[in-house]
């Protein structure tokens, strides 16, 4: 009974020492899978550093487009005011920018 059971253990573990070596053509196709899933990879890093500089630029935009938004209206309360201040001057009226001239339209 032992050489029965020593002999199952010997063929089991021959059949596990079988040894298949691949073909030229099997390593090569294993090794163009591994090389199109690093280039994957690669590219999908490349794509998430792309989304963060664009991510970063947009930021920076709409900083800007807030400092103007700003900018904008510090720039029409100064108008409000110069009219207000040139109103009371001057009185109501037209002013032609290119000359200068001031025309008074006070009723009389």
């Amino acid at each position: 009974m032992a050489v029965t059971e020593e002999s199952k253990l010997a063929k089991k573990v021959e059949e596990k020492t079988d040894e298949v070596k691949f073909t030229d053509d099997e390593l090569k196709s294993l090794g163009d899978l591994q090389q199109r899933y690093s280039s994957i990879s690669t590219q999908f890093g490349q794509i998430r550093v792309r989304r963060l500089l664009l991510q970063q630029e947009l930021d920076a935009l709409d900083g800007a487009e807030e400092n103007l938004e700003k900018e904008y209206t510090n720039t029409q309360q100064s108008e409000q005011t110069l009219v207000k201040e040139l109103n009371e001057k001057y009185g109501p009226g037209n002013l032609d920018p290119s000359t200068g001239v001031f025309t008074s339209t006070k009723e009389q």
